[in-house]
Order: C-alpha cells, then sequence, then structure tokens
C-alpha cells in the first residue's frame, strides 16, 4: 500500500471513527468527538506541522484522538528532509514513511493519561495495542482474530517498529502515552490526574518541571472533582480544569487548545479564583474562543451547565480574541475585541450586552466595579445563616408550629417540607444574629433556568432567618434596614426582565451567588419600578428591547 493509499484510507476510517461510540467516563471525565477534536486542531496555524522539531503533548489524554489527529496532519505537512533528531542523534529520511512515523511516533508525540484504563485505550489509538513496545503482528496473531490475514498485517505493522522505545531504561512499554498505574488504587484512580497532582513518575516529573520542551499542548481536562458532604449539599463539586490550563502556561509552549466548560468566564465556577480569571482574560493571549452556551451542541447528551468552550492561547499573540458565540439554531455570532473590554472581570457572551452595560454606565459611571454601587453589595454571602451542622438544605430539627421556645421564623427548602417554612430556637442560629430582626427579601440561591433566571423572591419578616436554601437581600441592619414598602419595591425591582437580563451575563448555572448581581444597577428603593421605565432610563433602543423581551419570561 502506498503513502496516498494508506492516508485516504485513514480519513475513510474516521468517518466511521470507532472512538466515537465511547461513552463519556462521567460528566466530569468527558470523550471528545472528533468534529470537535478537528476544529481545535484547525484552530492552530498549519505551520506548526511543517516543523519535525516540535513537540505535542496531551497532559490529560483520554482515548488519544488528538494526538492520532495530529500524527495524520504531520504525516501529511512535514517536509520530506533528512533530519537529524538533537536529543538522540538519529537521522532520519522524512521522505520514507516508516522513518517518517517513526520520528512522529517517538519524539513528537506525548500524552499523560488521566488513568490506567485510558492509558490503554490511548496506545492503542496510537500504537495499535497497549504496550508501546510489543509487535502488533503477535498480538493480533495470540488473539485469533486476524489469524488468516498475515498480509494485512505486515502491511499494517510495516509503518511503526515496536522497538523504537526499546533504548529507554524505563517505562518501555509505555511508549509516549505515560501514567503511574502502582501509585493508584480502584478507590482513588479517579482522582488521580498526574498532570496536576504528585507523582514519582520520572518521565512525567521531567515534563512538569521543563526539562522537556513543548511547542503545542492540547487536550479535554477532567472538569471537576466532588467536594460534598452529607450534612450540607452531597454533590457539590469544585473545577479542576483550570489547573490544567495553568499547569499548561507554565510549560511556555507557543499554544495552548483546550475545550472546558464556560462558567470560568463568568466566575460562576465554584474553586476557580477570581483572580485566575483576571490574570486569564488580562493576558489577552487567546487569540480564538468558541463559546457554546449549549454544551450538547459539542457534545452529545452531555449537560454542562454554562456550556463549554475551547480555545486557542498563544504565547506570542496580545491582542483582540476572535470571539465566537454559538448560540440557539445554529446561531454564530462574531465578535473582535478583547473579551473584557470595558473592565468588568468576566466575559460577556451576549451580543447586545457589550451596548446596553455601556449604556448604563454612562448613567452609572463604573458601579460595577463598586459592591456599594451596584445590587450585589445587597445580596448576602452562601450560608449566612448556616454553619456545618445547622440550618443545612437537609437540616430537619425546626417545628411547625411555633411556641415558647420554637419562635423564630425559618424558610427551607421545600423537598424537605412541602410548606417551605417552620420555627426554630434562637440557640439554632450560630452566626449575623444581627440580621434576625430587620426586613429583608429572600431569594433562592439555586434557581430560575435560562428564562426565568432567577427563583422567586419574597419578602421576610423581621423576627426570621432561612436556611442556605436562601440568599438574603439587604441583610446589613446598618447599611440596608429597609422598610416593609422599600422591600416589596426592592421586589419589583428583581422581576422586570432588564433586572434578570443583567443577572443572566454573568448567571449561566443555577447556581445564583452574590457576584451575580455585579452588572444590576442600583435604583431609588422609596419607589416600584417596572421594565419601561427603566429601558427609558438606560435610553436601550427597540432592538435591544426586543432581545430582552424575548429572552426573560415575565416573572408572577
Amino acid at each position: 500500500m502506498n503513502d496516498n493509499k494508506r492516508t485516504s484510507a485513514f480519513k475513510e476510517k474516521r468517518d466511521y471513527d470507532i472512538l466515537n461510540m465511547l461513552n463519556s467516563i462521567s460528566n466530569f471525565e468527558i470523550f471528545t468527538p472528533f468534529e470537535i477534536t478537528k476544529s481545535m486542531i484547525e484552530l492552530l496555524p498549519e505551520e506548526v506541522f511543517k516543523h519535525p522539531e516540535y513537540k505535542f503533548l496531551d497532559p490529560c489524554v483520554k482515548s488519544g484522538i488528538f494526538l492520532r489527529e495530529i500524527i495524520y496532519k504531520l504525516d501529511e505537512n512535514l517536509p520530506r528532509i533528512k533530519y537529524k533528531d538533537k536529543e538522540s542523534n538519529i537521522e532520519y529520511d522524512l521522505s520514507n514513511k516508516k522513518e517518517r512515523t517513526t520520528h512522529i511516533l517517538k519524539n513528537m508525540i506525548y500524552g499523560i493519561a488521566i488513568s490506567e484504563l485510558t492509558s490503554y485505550v490511548s496506545r492503542r489509538t496510537i500504537y495499535g495495542v497497549m504496550e508501546a513496545n510489543k509487535d502488533k503482528i503477535e498480538e493480533y496473531l495470540q488473539s485469533k482474530i486476524l489469524a488468516n490475514r498475515d498480509e494485512e498485517l505486515l502491511e499494517m505493522n510495516e509503518y511503526y517498529n515496536h522497538n523504537i522505545f526499546n533504548d529507554r531504561e524505563e517505562y518501555i512499554e509505555e511508549g509516549n502515552i505515560f501514567y503511574p498505574a502502582n501509585e493508584t488504587t480502584i478507590e482513588t484512580e479517579d482522582t488521580h490526574y498526574p498532570f496536576i497532582v504528585k507523582t514519582n513518575h520520572k518521565i512525567i516529573n521531567r515534563i512538569k518541571e521543563r526539562k522537556m520542551k513543548f511547542d503545542v499542548i492540547i487536550g479535554n481536562p477532567p472538569y471537576q472533582q466532588n467536594v460534598g458532604n452529607i450534612a450540607g449539599n452531597k454533590s457539590k463539586s469544585k473545577a479542576i480544569y483550570h489547573h490544567f490550563i495553568s499547569n499548561a502556561i507554565d510549560l511556555k509552549p507557543k499554544y495552548i487548545s483546550m475545550i472546558v466548560p464556560s462558567r470560568w468566564m463568568t466566575k460562576s465556577a465554584e474553586g476557580i479564583s477570581d483572580k485566575w480569571v483576571d490574570d486569564f482574560l488580562k493576558s489577552n493571549k487567546i487569540e480564538k474562543l468558541h463559546d457554546f452556551i449549549n454544551s450538547e451542541d459539542c457534545f452529545k447528551n452531555v449537560s454542562i451547565e454554562g456550556g463549554v468552550n475551547y480555545f486557542l492561547w498563544n504565547t506570542n499573540y496580545e491582542n483582540k480574541c476572535n470571539y465566537y458565540i454559538h448560540g440557539e439554531s445554529n446561531n454564530i455570532s462574531h465578535i473582535y475585541d478583547y473579551l473584557d473590554p470595558i473592565n468588568i472581570g468576566v466575559v460577556l457572551r451576549d451580543k447586545y450586552s457589550r451596548d446596553i452595560l455601556k449604556k448604563i454606565s454612562h448613567i452609572e459611571k463604573e458601579y460595577f466595579n463598586n459592591m456599594n454601587n451596584n445590587f450585589s453589595g445587597l445580596v448576602s454571602p452562601k450560608d449566612y445563616f448556616t454553619t456545618k451542622h445547622k440550618l443545612t438544605s437537609s437540616w430537619n430539627d425546626f417545628s411547625i408550629e411555633p411556641n415558647e421556645f420554637y419562635n423564630i421564623k425559618y424558610y427551607l427548602n421545600k423537598k424537605v417540607y412541602e410548606k417551605g417554612e417552620g420555627f426554630i430556637k434562637k440557640e439554632d442560629i450560630h452566626k449575623n444574629m444581627q440580621s434576625i430582626n430587620i426586613n429583608k427579601v429572600y431569594i433562592p440561591a439555586a434557581n430560575g433556568g435560562q428564562k426565568n433566571v432567577l427563583g422567586k423572591p419574597f419578602k421576610g419578616e423581621k423576627n426570621s432567618v432561612c436556611s442556605q436554601t436562601y440568599l438574603i437581600i439587604g441583610y446589613d441592619n446598618i447599611k440596608h434596614n429597609f422598610n416593609e414598602s422599600q422591600c416589596e419595591n426592592i421586589i419589583s425591582y428583581i422581576k422586570t426582565k432588564f433586572f434578570r437580563y443583567l443577572v443572566s451575563l454573568k448567571k449561566k448555572t443555577q447556581n445564583g451567588a452574590r457576584g451575580v448581581y455585579q452588572l444590576v444597577p442600583i435604583q431609588d428603593f422609596n419607589k416600584s419600578w417596572t421594565d419601561e421605565e427603566l429601558y427609558k432610563k438606560y435610553n436601550l433602543s427597540d432592538d435591544e428591547i426586543n432581545y430582552i423581551e424575548n429572552k426573560i419570561s415575565k416573572m408572577d
């Protein structure tokens, strides 16, 4: 089989790609479809596939699909010259298929797996065998599946020399797909990602210590780890994908391309600090970014709150970003601008939002940079009355009816008690007691959906508290201390589409911590508010008004 026929056969096989049949390990660890892999690789300049000295790393390899597609690109684009590898001092004739493939596999392609299983899967994808130094013919013949097809086996095996890693002292069978299987147990393997945690694997440590130079780092990292507790939210998780991005940047490659959840863009990802987001945005090194509001446009039947994005980070780039927003019905909006052009600290994932916020800022100045000037300053921190064991979402030591001891009104999760309210003792409240006897507004901490955005707010009377199910608006007895009428006016403001649209710019998940209210300006709460008044106050155009009206549902 000549080179052209073989390349054609490879492409034909990708039309019926067996890797597309792999199911996701979990919502934390998702196999990347071929179409997305191809699009991410196409973000890279063609020039990178013409350099035989370049090295490519997938630091979170699962199926091996990124490395496989890069191998095809290198095979097609490397110059047909004689090239001497500087590290091994071996010369390769890149016009020869077998020598070219040997050089690519041995000197250009590397991966760090996320588990022992994925190390085997990816080696099978890249080398055709689960142990890189094992002869394919021997393995296939032993399986007796292709025992009568010796000629085809020889044809398949001619481009790959299974002895190419035998000059190593260790890790021969791993090839260039590494994983420290001896460091894990069944219980720990799901969280042992050697690119971001401590390992004794010598080659992985050489990579992390920058003793190997990589030009391109690409992959689809694990997204989060469970950190829940029995007393509170057992399903609570923290993001970890940003550690893969940070460690990749620390290796100082020319390019990084990764696909990750988009919650980092609005500072709504648990576990990712505001500083990390600020530094990543202000670097202006993200040359291209594709943002999918609905994750299922990338991963079929996988729902990731807030959507997903893939990007090209370019170490030699420091300019505006080609930002593509993939919305409903395959509608794609392209914006060429800085990801944070008005210094609000987040990415505005909406084609109208920039102009709307500029109009608000014309009146309110830089209100979004000072909590005292935006609505987030009125909203309590989460778990305001809650301690580790008291007033959690699942805590049920309350009374249905008030009595001499249970005399403080308590608003709780309706999943615990259908009525959603009861009474507790003063002794059950261990913090923020100064906020008990003031008027306030309660709003669900996690609720709303895409159209409503927020759960329904309601007035909280004096002598009341709530579980961690709710946040408190007007929680500060000195700064706020609203009367009942002002609380009702605050509720009228929250119910406007204008208010909830501005919240939606940051709230891309069910969780609605105080930070999602950053872009909402403060109003005079001695009066009630309507959308018509707010549209007029901030001089919104007909197109902007229609967009908000269609995007946000009415709240009764």
